[in-house]
């Protein structure tokens, strides 16, 4: 009962962070005008300075297994998920070729940055915490070649030669260039006011994007409250939630891998659909009240299954 606990208090700031997101939009303190200019930030700013920090003469890189392999397992893990979907969507009660693409693509995603992040702080000493937050970031290359490669092309919204460039953000770009430097200076060299400064501001980059997470799913859900959806409901989270986790644990269990690359596979299989497909869906041929739906109902479900699977995957794998 203890391990439980101390899981869930982990989880919980996540969620009070997303609420209090939530309720800062419903007073308007936190508008929507703002989020284009507030995502910039977080993006190109925020979150780079969070990956230099966390990257930069991390000893986990000392082994060549958490450069390589954590992209693989990024881009299968999202990958897996297509196929199963694709068996599941007839019992979702979708008719809708185009919300039938959206169902597909938005279970076969989980949240990967936002809601891992603080959970990996708070789930190990500070040490261990730090390397498996890098090789988090490596894995996370993986996933987002995943989504703008298979998840446009599932949801129609062109081929992945029309949307290459996408994959070349600012957090990618910081992820390559923080590990040449650290393989060349093994961050040795680099001034400590600079470290210093991406230290202080890459601590704001979880907290911001979680309230604004919370802000955006309180946008949709009067959609979500007004929408029929309880078999898409219960198939999303029967494969996003039950049979998913299961794959996800078995790839942690028994793949040859470095143990921080095993603690995160244990906790993506945890994980609630991510947010960013809602916007995905909207503007590339998806359904965007399907995505809102499968998104809200996961994370939703996810207060309950998320303390209990994190719970049994770190105690069998052995973490």
């Amino acid at each position: 009962m203890s391990e439980f606990l101390t899981v869930l208090f982990a989880v919980l700031p996540i969620f009070c962070i997303a609420g209090a997101g939530a309720l800062l939009r419903q007073i308007n303190w936190l508008t929507a005008d703002a989020d284009a200019s507030l995502l910039r930030v977080t993006v190109n700013v925020l979150m780079p300075c969070l990956i230099f920090d966390s990257i930069l003469g991390n000893e986990a890189f000392a082994q060549p297994g958490n450069v390589w392999l954590p992209p693989l397992v990024g881009f299968g893990t999202v990958a897996i998920g297509l196929p199963l979907a694709m068996l599941l969507q007839g019992a979702t009660g979708l008719h809708d070729a185009r919300a039938r693409r959206t169902f597909r693509f938005v279970v076969s995603t989980y949240n990967y940055g936002y809601v891992p992040l603080p959970l990996i702080l708070a789930l190990f000493p500070k040490e261990i915490a730090g390397q498996t937050v890098a090789v988090l970031f490596v894995h996370n290359v993986g996933v987002e070649v995943a989504i703008w490669s298979l998840g446009l092309m599932t949801l129609g919204g062109g081929s992945f030669k029309e949307n290459w460039r996408k994959v070349f953000n600012v957090p990618l770009i910081a992820i390559v260039a923080t590990l040449a430097l650290n393989f060349l200076l093994r961050g040795h060299e680099v001034p400590e006011f600079v470290r210093k400064t991406a230290h202080l501001l890459g601590q704001c980059a979880i907290p911001f994007g979680v309230l604004m997470i919370g802000a955006t799913m309180a946008d949709y859900a009067h959609e979500f409250r007004s929408a029929r959806g309880g078999r898409l409901f219960g198939v999303s989270c029967l494969l996003r939630l039950g049979v998913l986790p299961v794959l996800f644990l078995l790839l942690a269990k028994f793949l040859p891998c470095p143990l921080e690359l095993k603690r995160i596979i244990v906790i993506q299989a945890a994980m609630p659909c991510a947010v960013f497909p809602i916007v995905m869906a909207k503007h590339y041929g998806g359904d965007p009240a399907t995505a809102l739906r499968v998104v809200l109902g996961t994370s939703l479900a996810s207060f309950a299954t998320l303390p209990l699977w994190l719970r049994f995957g770190m105690k069998w794998v052995g973490l």
